[in-house]
């Protein structure tokens, strides 16, 4: 089989993501750095947007997004899947990757931007420029990254939440430390796609970033060796989910964390975007849609709306609504002790479809004879 290419970064949170399944599912690739050239010579003209990762199939077509790579890839190369047949497993590690793809967006860039700030600006000229001396590379990687590092008060990192980002996330990274000292994976044996979710932020930012991977060595050292194998899986495609399509214990307290901060903010986003398409009818829906309140731990915060998180949510709640009804009664039960309320009775938008970088609404079904 001839290997896939992987147009990415080291320091990128979703190429992290892919390179680990493309890692775990034994398949073969090979890595091209996005530099500069590689930006305008191959994404611009594939993609027509500057975004990575970019996966290039062996027979040359090309998939973006690592949600659609991930769940592209798996269905065509078969078991071992890293989605969960179990509809209770399938539906908490649906809800986990929205939580590292969407939520923890909100830590890995704080960390980066204001405790890890300069060696950032320099990777990203290293990135971009690796023949450049030190100097060049510096000032490349502050015209460069200037995007990403506005990202941080964006997403809510203003200064007087800085506290309550850190406080909320060293109590996550004692709950999975707690978790990760009994289970290699979040699910079992098998890391399922909540593992690679939750592995992009976790990698790329926060154990990679040499502040913040300080910190999780002195914290976190089983979330250390769990990056550690996500990084290079001792034994690809192999180990089972827990049997019983159940959930550790261990897990409930991430996926309580969660509800309590990352779901409020989806309802009020698709709150807004209700409104919004109904006063804008036949508009393309834009990236943000403004900005709004959020709540951590005590503190109160602004940030952008952000319609694509929905489209995210879309796939949980699509598990949801297909799960047998013995599974739907389990499922309850475990929402009911996580606090899940509200995904149960989520103000869902239209139906969603991606486009690029954000949403658009999907195409209208005709109707059946």
């Amino acid at each position: 089989m001839n290997p896939y290419t992987l147009y990415g970064a080291e320091i990128s949170y979703y190429t992290g993501k892919v390179r680990a399944f493309l890692q775990w599912k034994g398949l073969p690739f090979v890595e091209v750095p996005a530099t500069g050239d590689v930006y305008r010579q191959v994404i611009l003209p594939r993609i027509g947007f500057a975004v990575i990762p970019v996966l290039e199939t062996p027979d040359g077509a090309t998939l973006q997004d690592s949600t659609d790579i991930i769940q592209t890839l798996d269905r065509q190369h078969g078991e071992p899947s890293v989605f969960p047949s179990g509809g209770v497993q399938r539906l908490a590690s649906a809800l986990l990757e929205l939580y590292g793809d969407e939520w923890l967006l909100i830590p890995a860039m704080h960390y980066r931007w204001h405790h890890n700030r300069e060696w950032a600006l320099r990777a990203f000229g290293a990135l971009n420029a690796p023949e450049a001396s030190p100097e060049e590379q510096l000032e490349l990687g502050t015209r460069r990254a200037a995007p990403f590092s506005q990202a941080a008060v964006l997403l809510g990192a203003m200064p007087h939440m800085h506290s309550a980002i850190e406080r909320s996330y060293e109590d996550l990274l004692a709950e999975l430390n707690a978790h990760f000292a009994e289970h290699p994976y979040l699910l079992g044996a098998r890391p399922s796609i909540g593992d690679f979710g939750l592995y992009g932020p976790l990698y790329a930012h926060q154990y990679r970033d040499p502040a913040s991977g300080a910190l999780m060595r002195r914290l976190a050292p089983h979330v250390v060796a769990w990056v550690e194998r996500m990084q290079q899986p001792p034994t690809p495609r192999s180990g089972d989910f827990l049997s019983g399509d159940t959930l550790p214990p261990t897990l409930l307290p991430v996926l309580r964390r969660m509800m309590r901060e990352q779901m409020p903010v989806l309802e009020d986003t698709a709150r807004r975007l209700n409104a919004w398409l109904a006063e804008n009818p036949g508009t393309p829906v834009p990236r943000t849609l403004g900005k709004h309140g959020f709540t951590l731990e005590g503190e109160h915060g602004e940030r952008i709306v952000r319609p694509y998180a929905l489209w995210m949510l879309q796939r949980a709640r699509d598990i949801y609504r297909t799960l047998t009804p013995l599974e739907r009664a389990q499922a309850d039960r475990y929402l009911d002790a996580i606090g899940g309320q509200a995904l149960r009775n989520f103000p869902d938008p239209p139906r969603l479809v991606r486009d690029g970088m954000s949403v658009a609404l999907a195409p209208a079904q005709p109707l059946g004879k």
